[in-house]
């Protein structure tokens, strides 16, 4: 992204050492000046509420741990990620949303097809 060298883990690494932040997952987005965008889905901790403050926070602390240029440009908050039964996020699902693309591929291992449907719904 914009000529730097970020793994996406690292990323996801720094959110959820936010004590907000219960579980992350970081995919990239085409964009067209930076060549790729960095879209974070979040799920938080008990009864921390999502809201635009919150989105910010997130954005500075990943800033603040890795570098300006690691910050998000998008974050978006989920109650639960896409996971297959032994626990693996389908990053694969994240980021064709994240594009806005139609889910697409093999779902038959997708634990919970709710989660897809509210992530999806939340896109829209």
């Amino acid at each position: 992204m914009s000529g730097h060298r970020i793994g996406t883990a690292e990323v996801e690494s720094a959110l959820v050492s936010d004590r907000r932040v219960a579980e992350a997952a970081v995919v990239g987005r085409p964009h067209e000046i930076k060549g790729q965008a960095l879209v974070a889905f979040v799920t938080l901790k008990g009864n921390v509420q999502a809201d635009p403050e919150l989105k910010e926070a997130l954005r500075r602390h990943v800033g603040k741990e890795i570098g300006a240029v690691a910050k998000p440009d998008d974050i978006r908050f989920a109650d639960a990620l896409p996971k297959t039964r032994s626990g693996k996020i389908m990053r694969r699902l994240l980021k064709q949303i994240a594009v806005g693309e139609k889910i697409q591929g093999d779902t038959s291992t997708l634990e919970d097809f709710a989660v897809l449907a509210a992530l999806s719904a939340s896109d829209e």
